[in-house]
């Protein structure tokens, strides 16, 4: 008998303890689906907001503006995440902990991949080159098609589609073929020492200045480069915009060509140089043309 009633006495603890904790967790559980409710929608909305922030910033880059959008929301969701937690008794400080060692071993495991988005953030931030400009690098040549933060995608001069990782792009010098809206170019011509150089320098100023691409600011010039005993050499100088540089100099040499052709200035080793004076390979060429850039006849 006295066995029974204690096990009733127990029983009963036991129920009321269970009442206890279901009561206590209920509101825990309640506040929990609220908080994250609440966290998931506020995550949300500072995200927009930040977004559009962002994007009204001027030369800050769509794709980074996105994702630090993205970032924003994540850690206001991993926040929620952990409030939630402290909602039931868990040591937060643990959670954090992990949270780190967690991020720590997926950072040593993906260190070419971070190197690539940190690469891509900086290229998204200082712009060295933008979609449609024509770029050279010691590995890589060609048009940009789209910066992202993983890789930046090019086409080359001969229509092939390019991907080169951000890190490859950022760790090397670049030059940018289409930034500055004008650009220099010579083209160069040799003569005989006895023929007439003033001609000659009349004739080349003629054909540059009948060439609507030419620039009439900066003007062209034309020059003696350099001389021996048996020619000289004539160079002309001139500007275009960057978008006729590679046009401009292929159809200037051509009729430099002719012209010299037509009337010799005695000539003893007939030359036109069409030489790119930025000491590089020169621009991609336009999809469809020829790769050279130097022509000599």
């Amino acid at each position: 008998m006295d066995q029974a009633s204690e096990f009733v006495v127990a029983t009963r603890a036991a129920l009321a303890q269970l009442s206890a904790l279901a009561v206590q967790y209920s509101f825990s559980a309640i506040g929990a689906i609220v908080l994250l409710v609440l966290g998931w929608m506020a995550a949300g909305l500072i995200s927009r907001w930040a977004h559009r922030g962002l994007s009204r910033i001027h030369g800050i880059d769509a794709t980074l503006s996105q994702f630090f959008s993205n970032i924003i929301r994540y850690a206001i969701l991993v926040l929620v995440v952990v409030m939630v937690l402290g909602q039931f008794g868990v040591q937060t400080a643990s959670v954090l902990a992990a949270l780190g060692a967690i991020g720590l071993a997926v950072g040593l495991a993906l260190q070419g991949t971070l190197q690539n988005i940190a690469a891509g953030i900086m290229l998204l931030v200082l712009r060295p080159f933008r979609v449609g400009e024509s770029i050279e690098t010691g590995s890589v040549t060609g048009t940009i098609v789209d910066v992202g933060l993983f890789a930046t995608e090019l086409r080359t001069a001969d229509g092939v589609y390019r991907l080169a990782p951000n890190s490859t792009l950022w760790n090397v010098p670049i030059t940018n073929y289409s930034r500055l809206k004008t650009r220099r170019n010579e083209i160069s011509v040799s003569i005989g020492s006895d023929g007439d150089i003033g001609r000659a320098q009349a004739k080349l100023m003629a054909i540059a200045g009948s060439d609507r691409r030419v620039l009439k600011d900066p003007a062209p010039t034309v020059y003696v480069a350099e001389f021996d005993a048996g020619s000289a050499r004539l160079t002309l100088r001139y500007w275009t915009k960057s978008s006729d540089w590679w046009n401009a100099g292929r159809d200037l040499t051509r009729d430099v060509k002719i012209a010299f052709d037509k009337h010799p200035e005695k000539i003893p080793d007939p030359q036109v140089e069409n030489r790119d004076v930025s000491g590089e390979s020169g621009p991609p060429a336009p999809h469809g043309a020829d790769e050279p850039v130097t022509q000599r006849t």
